[in-house]
């Protein structure tokens, strides 16, 4: 059984994407096998012949190079930017914790290292009243947190700890991930602030600008990530 981490973040929107891919670039890159799972990915455009195209999971394949299936690497691709238990819901799809935990635990078999990316924050329904919380508790994933740094992120990163702790859910470590080139007091005085209510980051992500499937930012996001991050915690 491989090495999973759920990827969960301190709102929708913070980079969640982003630093997953990094991750899987800089893990490829040192020779492991890397596999990518997006159980339900929302707000997903619609391609010509009606299917919804998961973005997200399109990304993060590619940066870890890896060639399975879309579908099996995002299993419910939906079109509404919603939570995924109502885009479920409005889509006539029917999204079963049970059936995830599943596809998790067949995912594991595929690879040394998994990287599983949530949707949202932790708390966000995923199926029916099960949410992304409830999916790391039935399949024992220790939480990867990606802190998006703005105002406001210290209470939601505080309030993610709190209720993974109160969960019994592991949780490796926070990453924080900067979110516009140039920072605002805010953003300055953040990290010192996290660190001392939280303790030490996994690292800080720098602000990338716009990702592209390419070679070169696959080696731009693994140098990244080699760099800031402590990626040896992973492992």
């Amino acid at each position: 059984m491989s090495i999973c981490h759920l990827i969960t973040g301190t709102d929708t929107g913070i980079g969640k994407t982003t630093v997953g891919c990094a991750i899987a670039a800089a893990l490829r890159r040192r020779g492991i096998d890397v596999g990518v799972l997006k159980p339900a990915e929302t707000g997903c455009p619609t391609a010509a012949d009606g299917t919804p195209q998961p973005a997200d999971a399109l990304q993060l394949r590619w940066f870890a190079g890896r060639d399975d299936p879309i579908r099996v690497v995002c299993p419910y691709p939906l079109r509404d930017p919603l939570a995924p238990a109502l885009a479920a819901r409005r889509q006539g799809v029917v999204l079963e914790l049970s059936r995830i935990a599943a596809q998790v635990s067949a995912f594991r078999a595929t690879c040394e290292v998994g990287i599983i990316e949530g949707a949202g924050g932790l708390l966000v329904p995923l199926a029916g009243a099960a949410s992304i919380a409830d999916l790391a508790a039935a399949c024992d994933l220790p939480l990867l947190v990606v802190v998006g740094n703005r105002l406001g992120c210290v209470n939601h990163a505080a309030l993610t700890m709190r209720v993974a702790a109160a969960m019994g859910l592991r949780v490796t470590g926070y990453a924080v991930n900067t979110l516009q080139s140039r920072a605002d007091l805010a953003e300055e005085t953040n990290i010192a602030l996290l660190e001392e209510v939280l303790g030490p980051s996994l690292g800080v992500f720098p602000w990338v600008g716009s990702v592209a499937c390419s070679e070169a930012d696959r080696t731009r996001l693994a140098d990244l990530a080699e760099g800031s991050l402590r990626l040896d915690a992973l492992l």
